[in-house]
This record gives structure tokens, C-alpha cells and sequence, in this order.
């Protein structure tokens, strides 16, 4: 009975045996090989650029008059609207001229007196002279006379002065408006009594049919641009450098055309700025003074200028911009660029590409250095969109929700990440 036993559990071991013997002669089945990791590149080609500049300021009338009366008195009635235009010479305000005209009539009755005396005066003189030369009076009276004559020229004199200033102060009181333009709100009332040459003005008349805009630029930004001019790196635009553009405060551009009037010559010692002042026509007056506006300013042009989408553009551990371009068969290199501006939604490289370098733009976390990828154009859409049938997704094919990510928003240059773009 030992024996039955012991022979069925040595016949169990050696068949066990024989299983695990016959299965490790047995090789697990090779993975297919994977294939080169595709990436989306964009080809470098150099492109005439304009370089602009965008800066912030405020807008000012191109004339700005403030009314004040010239003569006191008390205000009899103001003949304007208050927001409408005015022209050069109308009248504003009408000042009571009782006392001047009164002061106007003596002045001409002092003229008429002192001309009545000039006159027997003149005459006594002439008569004297034929008797002086007889001997028949004596010189001294002669004299006298011609004195006399003179003396009544000059008070004639300055009568007429006197009635002259009559006059002006009595037009005076029509007080009128010194330029054409839009008139504000009146300061005063009828029956206000006002001063001559007063500190606070009646009313503002502004000139709006065009307006200057001030706008600051760093002396620093401003000397950076000089010397890529005087180095030949950016070329000047000739006569369409003084045009500029005009972005409203909500971002709306502006559809007329300013051009740049002149830079100051001085730099603001507080904030390290230099003036510029344009000048932009405003024939429908949609800019009114003081609004906050952006002129972007044209400084010159690169002839040959290479522009790099911003997503292909990333930072290293030491603040440098680089890029991963697809090299020599089919190999990712590193490159170290020299930017110098973003424009739109690109960078403006200054070193590091060359005409023809193709730079990886979208798969970069499929992209490692010395390794071999398949290069495709980029087209700007996601990697791995299934294609659409009349806006709905292809047959067979999977609905999956698409987050849109507008290309002007580029990743910050101290966290940008190779490898974030083309993650599906």
C-alpha cells in the first residue's frame, strides 16, 4: 500500500518537473519596434520686419484758448451755448457798458476841447513870426507863442490816446471768443461780476479738429534704437518712420494716420522718459483731450529679420532662450537664441538660427536631444485631430472635447517647458 502511494507521488513530481522544464524552454515573443517620434516643425526663412514701438500717453487740443474778461464789471448776458463751437470773434459775454461808454464820451469832448485851443494858439504863432521879422514884436514873445503851439499839439495828442483807450475798453466789454473751436462749460452767471485779467477763466475753447498726442519713451529704449540704426542692423524706414498709429483705450484702432511732429530734447530727470509728441487729424472728433491712448510708432525696418513662434521658444536653467531644431539626419539639436522682441506671437531672433533651420514647434516632449524624429509640417492644429465630415467628427472616430489656446498667449520665458506643446 506504501509502495502504491510512494510510486503516484513520484509520478506527480516528475510530470510537474517535466512541465516547468518544457515551459522555460519556451521564449517570450519580441515587442515590435516603435517607430520615430513625430514633431511639428516650422522652417526658418528670413522676411522683411517693421519694428514698432507701443507707447502709452494722453491727447491734448491742438489749440486751447481760456476766456477772460479784459474789463471789470458786472456780466448783462452770455450769448453762447455751452458745448457748442464758436468761431474766432464771436461774441461770449456781454460785460454792462454804461460807465464805458460814458468814460468813451469824455474822452472825445477832451479831443474836440483840445483841438478848439490848438487852434488861435497855432494861429497867434503864425502872425508873430511875420511880425518878428520886422522887429515889430520881440523874440521872446515869438517864442512863446511856438511854445505854446506845442503844448497844445500835445495835449491834441493825448486826448486822442485817452479817447483811443475809450474806445478799446468799451469794446472790451463785448468780450469774444480769441479762436474758433468747442467751447465748455461758463464759469459764471448773468449778473456775476468779473475783473480785469482775472485768474479763473469765464469759459475754455478748445480746437479739436486735430489733436496732439504725448507719448513717453525711455531714453534708454531710445538710445538702443540709435545704435541699431548707426550699426546698419536696422535700417531706417525714410519717410513712413514718422507715420503712427493710434490704438483707442478699449484696444480699438484708431482709422486715421498721425505722424510723429518732434522728440524732446530733454530727459525727464523723475521717470528717466523723453517727450514725443504726435499729431493725429480728428475731422469726426471721436479723440477728445485727455483720453488715454497707445501710438505705436514705426522705428525702423530689418531687412532681413527671423521670426520664431513663441511656442517653440523656451527657457534653460540659466535665463537663456532656446529651441530644438531637427539637425542633420533627422537629429534634435539644442540651440541658444538671442531674442530681442516678441511681435504678435512670435520672437525676433537675433543669433542662434539660420535661414533653412528647421525648428520643432510642437511635439517637443517627443523631442530629446541627438535623438532621430520624423519632422512634419506644423499646420497649427492639434496632433491626432480626427478629421470633420461637415463639422462633425469623421465616422468611426471618437467625439473628444477641443480646448482652444490662442497662439498670442505664450508661456511665461522663466516656466516655459519643452514638450508642453504637443502633448496629446
Amino acid at each position: 500500500m506504501q509502495n502504491s502511494y510512494k510510486m503516484r507521488f513520484l509520478a506527480t513530481v516528475l510530470l510537474a518537473a517535466g512541465v516547468m522544464i518544457s515551459g522555460c524552454g519556451k521564449t517570450a515573443p519580441a515587442k515590435p519596434p516603435m517607430g520615430k517620434p513625430e514633431v511639428g516643425i516650422v522652417v526658418v526663412q528670413p522676411e522683411r520686419v517693421a519694428l514698432t514701438t507701443e507707447l502709452s500717453g494722453r491727447t491734448s487740443a491742438y489749440l486751447v484758448a481760456e476766456v477772460r474778461p479784459q474789463v471789470g464789471g458786472i456780466i448783462q448776458k452770455r450769448l453762447f451755448t455751452e458745448g457748442s463751437d464758436v468761431k474766432a470773434g464771436e461774441v461770449l459775454y456781454q460785460i454792462e457798458p454804461a460807465s464805458y461808454q460814458a468814460a468813451y464820451a469824455s474822452a472825445k469832448a477832451s479831443l474836440g476841447k483840445a483841438e478848439a485851443n490848438l487852434t488861435p494858439v497855432r494861429l497867434k504863432a503864425e502872425r508873430f513870426k511875420q511880425l518878428v521879422a520886422i522887429n515889430a514884436v520881440s523874440k521872446q514873445d515869438y517864442d512863446e507863442a511856438a511854445a505854446a503851439v506845442k503844448s497844445a499839439e500835445a495835449e491834441v495828442e493825448a486826448a486822442k490816446a485817452n479817447l483811443d483807450t475809450a474806445r478799446i475798453n468799451l469794446a472790451y466789454t463785448r468780450v469774444t471768443a480769441p479762436i474758433s473751436g468747442r467751447i465748455g462749460r461758463s464759469s459764471v452767471t448773468n449778473g456775476s461780476l468779473v475783473t480785469a485779467s482775472q485768474a479763473a477763466a469765464l469759459a475754455t475753447i478748445q480746437k479739436m479738429d486735430q489733436m496732439y498726442v504725448d507719448v513717453t519713451q525711455s531714453s534708454a529704449e531710445m538710445l538702443r534704437m540709435k545704435q541699431a540704426l548707426a550699426s546698419g542692423q536696422v535700417k531706417s524706414g525714410g519717410a513712413s518712420q514718422a507715420k503712427v498709429k493710434l490704438l483707442l483705450e478699449d484696444g480699438t484702432p484708431y482709422p486715421l494716420t498721425g505722424v510723429m511732429k518732434f522728440s524732446d530734447v530733454t530727459v525727464d530727470q523723475s521717470t528717466g522718459s523723453v517727450t514725443v509728441r504726435t499729431i493725429f487729424p480728428n475731422p469726426n472728433q471721436v479723440l477728445l483731450p485727455g483720453m488715454y491712448v497707445r501710438a505705436v510708432l514705426e522705428e525702423g525696418v530689418v531687412a532681413n529679420g527671423i521670426l520664431v513662434p513663441q511656442q517653440g521658444v523656451s527657457r534653460n536653467p540659466a535665463g537663456e532662450a532656446t529651441a530644438l531644431v531637427v539637425g542633420a539626419e533627422d537629429k534634435v539639436e539644442p540651440r541658444v537664441l538671442r531674442v530681442s522682441r516678441a511681435l504678435g506671437d512670435k520672437w525676433l531672433v537675433e543669433d542662434g538660427l539660420k535661414a533653412g533651420d528647421r525648428v520643432i514647434v510642437e511635439g517637443l516632449q517627443k523631442a530629446r536631444p541627438g535623438t532621430p524624429v520624423k519632422a512634419v509640417a506644423f499646420t497649427g492644429k492639434p496632433q491626432g485631430a480626427q478629421p470633420t465630415q461637415g463639422g462633425q467628427p469623421a465616422a468611426g472616430a471618437a467625439a473628444k472635447p477641443v480646448v482652444a489656446v490662442p497662439a498670442a498667449v505664450a508661456p511665461s520665458a522663466a516656466t516655459a517647458t519643452p514638450g508642453t506643446a504637443g502633448k496629446k
